[in-house]
């Protein structure tokens, strides 16, 4: 087939316009073309007057060698690569009756259900423990803390459970990691297979949205167990069980310690906990797995009328059916040297509590696949520095020092919001103007389970605030009224990747314990759902190889 990229159309194109689009830049008859699919939409919004819808298409023709000859100049013109996934290896027939060691997968995260779909379909019937409840009952319990009707419960919340951080979010499916292998072509195509709508194949920035994605993890929990997989919930691995060995590396996995008191034995795991899993990190760092600091990001999340936003972007398009609610992507580098950034901009969404732990508030993003919701929000934050570990550090490179930080900024958030898990918040213009707010304007804060008017200035370490200060309006110059004075900001923002990174080898091994493969987000790999299935496949792989190597 021929890909032909580039094909800008008007925002309110008929409907045949893109055949013909296609039928001029390859200067063919209608009948020459047997075949047409849409590979990619995107938006062109640079001039707010001449929006633009920009396709790539697939084709196949008769003649094709011939066409390609004659367009071979054509930058916008190419032949289709093969980017059908293709296994590693298969399980050897008998695999199980002469091994009785079941391949492990810890998370049932997008990186630990990736790992472990990839090697049910591979023949290994992996295993999978997941500490939090299935989607349902998680759900349930997360909404009713949100609304005030129950206790918060830190094994089953806004990160632990089926699905992970990113079941409450907006369920964005596009990543900046190189993907040389085309693994997220894999991991689109699984996700429609598994209830996702088919748009996000096509989609420049495709996302699921929060109830969307509950129906998809289902769906994926139900192909892992019918190809003889099987998911355990509510059981948290206490403890890896190593013992010193004399091959290139000190340590090998034996085993796992539940919670609940039972050993199951183990020596080739998919370790991938999600970045959220404090315990498990105090854990490895115990047994003499190595760790190390990574960086990551802390700061607060802003919210604004979404039809401000549209109106910003669009122009006198906004509302177009075409178009949809409108995203953006800020930075800016201020004059004391840190860089203040939009993160995980949420179009027509909420702000949640996302905590993990008691006594402590997170915010995070969440939209529905409808993004309907009257605010935009995002959030906005500042790239640590490793001075700003120094106070947190127990000893020096103390690889736990981030979430000794991320640690008291919650529970400073949590008092600040009067220790209800309240979010403590404030208007924009109170901000700029270095004062408390006494109470919001025009925009209403939709955090769950409810704000506090307050300071943040006494949440956020001094530099950061006048970073903010000095980039809020900045932003303004680039969005016609991001400086909305009653535009709400909430804290604290600091889930926004994980401040641990478990290394490994060029076989994606612990560098220190065989039969451990750390991946996802938790383990340092990735960021968002789209990469972390892709380090889920990755991490499949390179655990199959190893037992069929074993066998």
């Amino acid at each position: 087939m021929i890909r032909l990229s580039e094909l800008r159309l008007p925002l309110d194109h008929g409907e045949g316009a893109l055949t013909k689009a296609v039928l001029k830049r390859l200067h063919v008859p209608a009948d020459q073309v047997l075949e047409q699919r849409l590979v990619k939409r995107s938006v062109d919004a640079r001039h707010h007057d001449q929006i633009k819808l920009v396709y790539s298409v697939d084709v196949r023709v008769r003649g094709e060698a011939t066409l390609l000859k004659r367009l071979r100049h054509k930058s916008a013109i190419c032949r289709v690569s093969d980017v059908r996934y293709k296994p590693v290896t298969f399980a050897p027939q008998g695999f199980f009756r002469t091994n009785d060691q079941r391949p492990v997968v810890i998370g049932a995260g997008p990186c630990g259900y990736f790992a472990a779909l990839l090697l049910a379909q591979m023949g290994f019937q992996p295993l999978l423990l997941e500490r939090g409840q299935s989607i349902r009952p998680r759900t349930l319990q997360t909404f009713a803390f949100w609304r005030g009707e129950s206790r918060f419960n830190p094994e089953s919340n806004a990160q632990f459970g089926e699905g992970g951080a990113g079941t409450f979010s907006d369920g964005k499916l596009y990543s900046q990691v190189s993907d040389p292998e085309h693994y997220g072509r894999k991991v689109l195509e699984e996700l429609v297979a598994s209830g996702a709508n088919k748009e996000i194949l096509t989609s420049q920035r495709p996302h699921i949205g929060t109830f969307k994605l509950a129906t998809v993890v289902r769906g994926l929990r139900a192909r892992i167990e019918a190809l003889g997989g099987e998911i355990r919930f509510a059981s948290r691995v206490e403890k890896l069980r190593l013992e010193v060995c004399l091959g290139e590396k000190p340590y090998q996995l034996v085993g796992l310690e539940l919670a609940n008191g039972k050993f199951i034995s183990c020596r080739h795991l998919v370790l991938a906990p999600g970045h959220s899993a404090r315990d498990c990190f105090a854990m490895l760092e115990q047994i003499g797995v190595e760790l190390e600091t990574k960086p990551f990001s802390i700061g607060i999340r802003i919210e604004h009328p979404q039809s401000l936003i549209n109106t910003a972007r669009w122009g006198t398009f906004a509302g177009h059916p075409r178009l949809g609610p409108a995203e953006y992507k800020l930075v800016h580098h201020a004059s004391n040297g840190r860089c203040v950034y939009s993160f995980c901009m949420c179009p027509g969404g909420l702000v949640i509590g996302a905590t993990s732990e008691e006594g402590g508030v997170v915010t995070n993003g969440m939209s529905q696949h409808s993004r309907n919701e009257r605010n935009a929000n995002s959030g906005l934050v500042m790239t640590l520095k490793p001075e700003d570990l120094y106070p947190y550090a127990r000893y020096p490179e103390d690889p736990l020092a981030g979430i000794a930080l991320q640690r008291d900024l919650e529970q400073r958030a949590y008092r600040l919001g009067g220790s209800t898990y309240a979010a403590p918040a404030q208007r924009l213009g109170d901000f700029l103007a270095n004062r408390p707010s006494m109470h919001l304007g025009s925009v209403e804060a939709s955090y769950q389970p409810g704000i506090r008017p307050s300071d943040l200035s006494d949440l956020l370490p001094q530099s950061m605030t006048m970073a903010l200060r000095e980039a809020l309006p900045v932003f303004a110059r680039r969005i016609s009224g991001y400086d909305h004075p009653d535009a709400v900001l909430t804290g604290v923002e600091t889930r926004t990747s994980s401040p641990v990174r478990i290394p490994r080898d060029t076989a994606l091994e612990s560098t220190n314990v065989s039969g451990l493969i750390p991946a996802g987000e938790g383990a340092g790999y990735a960021g968002g759902i789209l990469s972390a299935g892709i380090d889920g496949i990755r991490s499949a792989e390179a655990l199959a190889l190893q037992l069929v190597t074993d066998a």
